[in-house]
């Protein structure tokens, strides 16, 4: 599938074909990724699912999204910077969610580094490391797994103290907050020209 490109779904309507295969990718490809976020809490939770998905398919993080947001307080920054370890226990016996030590812990502790930082700050590192629209990926195998700026985004997060988030965690999260926008060129969800 990776010189594919755009491919007709269900309604006739082109899309990037990884969106195709089921009803869940189809409405996340449609309604939200590739379009900006902003806000601390909401870039806190693009980011701890984005680790969380390392390693794994994008879908199992989707089916339990609902999931995660209960089990970390809506990824409220704030809330999650409380959890203490009697949390970390009841989130490893948690089935609504990855139950992967190493994750769970990085998600806590970056809750903890960001709850001192300034509102808007989380926000502001992220989005100061968004490129310049580029031309629009005719195919699949023209959209990078890793980039200079998710390299350097991955750093400056690392740096800040945030944990698991490498280049290719951190160009996910850029393509899912809208930071580059990787619809295929012949997509009709394409969010720049």
């Amino acid at each position: 599938m990776s010189g594919a490109p755009a491919v007709a779904g269900p309604d006739g309507i082109l899309r990037c074909p990884w969106a195709l295969s089921t009803p869940e990718y189809i409405a996340y490809h449609d309604t939200e990724w590739g379009r900006p976020v902003h806000g601390d809490d909401a870039l806190y939770e693009r980011l701890c699912l984005e680790a969380f998905q390392s390693g794994l398919s994008w879908i199992t993080i989707l089916r339990r999204r609902e999931g995660f947001r209960k089990a970390f307080a809506d990824f409220a920054i704030e809330a999650v910077a409380r959890f203490d370890e009697s949390d970390a226990q009841r989130l490893m016996l948690d089935p609504g969610i990855i139950r992967n030590r190493m994750k769970i812990e990085a998600t806590l502790a970056n809750a903890k580094v960001l709850a001192r930082w300034e509102p808007g700050e989380l926000d502001a590192l992220i989005w100061s490391h968004a490129p310049e629209p580029d031309k629009a990926p005719q195919t699949l195998s023209d959209v990078p797994a890793v980039t200079t700026q998710s390299t350097a985004l991955a750093k400056a997060l690392k740096q800040a103290g945030i944990r698991f988030v490498g280049p290719t965690t951190a160009y996910a999260l850029m393509q899912a907050c809208g930071l580059v926008d990787d619809h295929l060129a012949a997509c009709g969800f394409r969010h720049r020209d």
